[in-house]
Order: structure tokens, then sequence, then C-alpha cells
């Protein structure tokens, strides 16, 4: 008896000890997010950490997955500057395509170069989906002039110089990142002839356009490109709405400054919809962002409206379904 009156004490201490604890309120489901890096960068360096983490701070309970080529930290740098783009991105497609909490699809933020990568997996795979696709400061009709190189980063001036000797060549569209995306507007044949990541994805190649790509990439809920106002990485920085340069007049040497700039609506990959791009942008899913500062000068007033609008909506009761993993509770919920 005196044992079960000692049980009986416990458990009604119990039900007093929890009715009188504050209840903690459970953060509700939210569509996940996958980031890209950009040149020089890694899925886990300090800034991008920190970047996840504020998000978090604004999307609390959100799951964000990091794309990385290489788990070694040292390495993933490296394959922004050297490796098939092509084979990075089924690379990409398998991983993300084994991570459980993506498996009802997905937000994504791609930083300069990433965006594209980003975007050729939509068009290529998009399994899982992605729901709104942000881009910072991408390439999507590539560049005009490599990207600059600080004077102390020796593996950039490296890959650099190996793609001015020969952008267009077998071995550089296959090993130098950078040359994938190389797009000069006064050799538009050996561009279209040899290029093999951009051109492909652009659908400037006759025999490589594929009806996927367009049922793809229309299938976003928004695409959202953001461009930095002063950005001289980018040449042209028009490249993140889809502008590229015009070819020079004949004989013409000008410089950038008296360059003609081609917009995203003019250009022959939107006027014939070869990516799904018109379609997509008719019906006001292509939003055109400006970030003021340079190439990839992330302020706040930048970012966070942004994320605020396009990255973690509250998914409802059906969307949560598709998305809850076993031990979904427990991980995110905390119980």
């Amino acid at each position: 008896m005196v044992l079960i009156h000692g049980l009986g004490l416990i458990l009604v201490c119990l039900v007093l000890c929890v009715l009188g604890s504050p209840v903690q309120p459970s953060e509700p489901p939210r569509r996940p997010l996958v980031v890209w890096h950009g040149l020089g960068d890694s899925y886990a360096s300090p800034g991008m950490l920190e970047f996840m983490n504020l998000i978090k701070d604004i999307h609390p309970g959100i799951f964000i997955h990091s794309v990385y080529l290489n788990e070694n930290i040292e390495e993933d740098e490296r394959a922004g500057f050297f490796g098939n783009v092509n084979d990075q991105v089924l690379f990409a497609a398998e991983q993300l395509a084994n991570v459980t909490e993506l498996q009802g699809g997905f937000d994504a933020i791609g930083f300069s170069q990433g965006g594209q990568f980003l975007r050729a997996y939509v068009e290529r795979f998009n399994s899982p989906p992605v729901h709104n696709l942000i881009t910072f400061g991408s390439q999507h009709m590539g560049v005009s002039d490599l990207p600059a190189c600080s004077a102390w980063d020796v593996l950039c001036q490296l890959a650099r110089r190996a793609a001015r000797g020969g952008v267009y060549t077998e071995w550089a569209q296959t090993h130098l990142v950078q040359a994938q995306y190389f797009r000069d507007p006064d050799r538009l044949d050996a561009y279209i002839a040899h290029n093999k990541f951009l051109a492909s994805i652009n659908g400037e190649v006759e025999d490589l356009r594929d009806p996927a790509y367009v049922t793809n990439l229309a299938s976003l809920n928004s695409l959202v490109l953001v461009l930095f106002s002063a950005d001289k990485t980018v040449v042209p920085k028009e490249s993140s709405w889809f502008g590229s340069y015009a070819p020079s007049p004949e004989g013409a040497h000008g410089d950038a400054s008296e360059k003609t700039v081609v917009p995203m609506r003019l250009q022959p990959l939107y006027k014939n919809d070869w990516i799904g791009l018109r379609k997509l942008d008719q019906s006001g899913r292509v939003i055109l962002e400006t970030c003021e500062g340079e190439h990839m000068q992330l302020t706040d007033e930048c970012w966070r409206p942004l994320v605020k609008r396009f990255v973690g909506d509250v998914l409802d009761d059906d969307e949560s379904a598709v998305y809850r993993v076993p031990g979904y509770e427990q991980m995110v919920l905390g119980v």
C-alpha cells in the first residue's frame, strides 16, 4: 500500500509539473531550402554558415542543405574553378535526390555561378522539384570576360590564365569551370560549336534543345534574378538578368562602355522560348531585382526582403505530410 500511495504521489506531481510548465509552441513545417555557393567559396565556409543561420533566424525550424561537390572544404572550393560542370550538376542532382528532407521539393538560392548551376538542375532534373529559385549575381548569359582575381588568389589566377589561353579548346571546356560559361559575342560560332555547358542550358544548340527544359523551368513558382548595380566581376552585369553584349560592329574594337547590351526579352532564347523563360515571364513569374553595390555585396536591405518573400513558406497540412520524415517531430519540434 505504501508503494501504491508513493507511486500515486509521483504521478500527481508529474501532472502538476506538466500543467504548470509553459507550453512551448512548435515551429510550423516550412518548405526546405537548398543553397549553392559561388566561386572561391565552399559549402561550409564561415560566410555560408553565417548566412544559413541568419535565414534560420527569419524562418525558425527551416531545413537547409548546402550543395557540395566534395565534403572536404578545400577540395569543394577548388571544384568551383576546376571540373566538368555537367558532371558537377549531375553529382548535385544525385545528392539532392538522396536528402530525405527535400523529397517534397524545396526553394533554392544560388550565389554567383551557383545560380546558373541550380538553373541547370531545374531544367535537366528537377526531381525533387524547385519551388522558388533566387539567383544573386549569376551569369545566366555567361560572361564576356573572365572574373578578375585578387592579387593573392593563386588558384583563381591559374584558372584564369589557363582559360584565357584557349577558352574554347576541348580541355578548357571539360576542365575549367569559368570557360564553360564564357560567351564571346564576337565568336558566337566557336561558342556554339564548342561550349559544353551554357549553350546547352540556354537552348542555343539546336540539336540539344530539349522540351523537358521548357517544361521544368516553366514549372517554377518564381524565378528571382538579382543584379548588382556596380558589378564589375560579371561582364556584362546584365547577364544576371539574361542580358548579353551584342556582337561588335565589323572592325570595331571598342571597350565595354561602348558595347550594346541585348536585354532578356530581345534574346533569341526568349523570343523563341527555347528554355521556357518567356512562358515563365509572361505569366508574371520572373522577378528582376537590383541590389546596390559590387558583386555579391549582400546587404541586409538586399537579401532579407527576398528571403522573407520567396523562402520558407509555411506548408499546409497536405504539403507538410509530403515533407514529414521519420523522426520529424524529434528533429524539428524537439519533442
